[in-house]
């Protein structure tokens, strides 16, 4: 297991993420091994982001179900993502974040998923980085 320290959990702004001490490190490693490691990276991105998805969607706020509707996870060689909103959904960043001087308060269902998932995108992390290192012999 991890040292727990090696994580990071951060959130400002329009993004809240947990930091993975060695991960850049490990990606570019595994980018120089070829597009089976990339693979097996983003696998792992995309999986930590469905977690928060997930874990979001029931507490997104419904009317239409349009904004819920939109929820989608990504995986990329750099992390993973859950976005909501589209342009044609302008609403969803005003509804996260809130907007005070309008009296909208702030809906943060994305970042409360993430602190409640936390421990397992952890788990996840530390189970995946070990597999992946020893698969490709990075020690």
């Amino acid at each position: 297991m991890a040292d727990e320290n090696l994580f990071k959990f951060a959130a400002g702004g329009n993004e809240a993420s947990i930091q993975i001490e060695g991960l850049k490190e490990l990606r570019r490693n595994l980018a120089r091994l070829g597009d089976n490691a990339k693979a097996d990276l983003k696998a792992t991105h995309l999986e930590a982001a469905q977690l928060v998805e997930r874990s979001a969607r029931p507490y997104v706020p419904r009317l239409t179900g349009t904004l819920a509707n939109s929820l989608r996870s990504a995986g990329t060689l750099s992390g993973g993502r859950v976005k909501v909103g589209f342009q044609r959904i302008p609403y969803a960043g005003p509804i996260h974040f809130g907007r005070p001087q309008r009296g909208l308060r702030p809906r943060p269902f994305i970042y409360e998923a993430l602190g409640r998932e936390t421990r397992d995108i952890v788990s996840l992390y530390d189970d995946r980085v070990d597999e992946l290192i020893k698969k490709y012999d990075l020690r």
